[in-house]
């Protein structure tokens, strides 16, 4: 399998791997998020959202192809 990354993959099945990496991200960043903001650490708060979006979005083009 050859791993390929780019726009044109972003609507073809993403691996287990790096959707499993991303969701991951997604769901650490809300629970750090929500600690900081209840702890008024808005600068943590903010970074661990982008974190979290940017990294669920950028898993999405990548594809497996033979």
């Amino acid at each position: 399998m050859k791993l390929k990354y780019g726009y044109s993959q972003y609507k073809k099945p993403t691996p287990n791997f790096w959707r499993k990496l991303g969701d991951g991200l997604l769901a650490m960043s809300t629970f750090v998020s929500v600690y900081a903001i209840a702890e008024d650490y808005k600068w943590i708060a903010f970074t661990a959202v982008l974190v979290g979006a940017i990294g669920k979005f950028l898993t999405n083009f990548f594809t497996e192809e033979d």
